[in-house]
């Protein structure tokens, strides 16, 4: 399989974390206002399912994943830990079910070629795999939505 490799590869990251952002906001129109967990269906398709793991008021870290059984004990791949920054309006994938955090990869900052190019390719998933479930129409269901109490 080709990969894409840009040339101004910090440029294209940058626009892809944005444009994943704006992907999740439409696969999961109430994504910040969930607190716990939701499902997403599709006609045909595998359940998606979201988790809230951390939430600040300037990030909010998610995992995303598939379900491709009917049993929720299975495995589910892929699983996508992605961090979302409110006020910049990026989606950057921390990390998966077959990769490791970026941090616990490259310890050393001075290698940060390796770590953009790392960066890239994770975050580059993620922008085709929200294409693939938006093109599948996932609907996140109202009745899983746990919103944040509004004091």
């Amino acid at each position: 399989m080709s990969q894409l490799n840009p040339v101004n590869k910090s440029l294209c990251l940058e626009q892809v974390c944005a444009a994943n952002y704006q992907k999740l906001l439409r696969l999961i129109p109430d994504l910040l206002n969930y607190r716990d967990t939701a499902t997403g269906l599709a006609e045909g398709s595998s359940t998606l399912h979201l988790e809230v793991l951390e939430r600040s008021p300037y990030t909010l870290t998610i995992l995303l994943s598939h379900s491709f059984k009917k049993n929720l004990e299975e495995f589910l791949e892929p699983a996508v830990t992605i961090r979302l920054y409110l006020d910049l309006r990026l989606a950057e994938v921390i990390s998966d079910h077959a990769r490791a955090a970026v941090a616990k990869v490259y310890k050393d900052p001075g290698l940060s070629l390796e770590i953009m190019n790392y960066k890239w390719r994770l975050n580059y998933f993620l922008q085709k795999w929200l294409d693939h479930c938006l093109n599948k129409n996932y609907r996140f269901r109202t009745e899983t939505l746990r919103t944040i109490a509004i004091a």
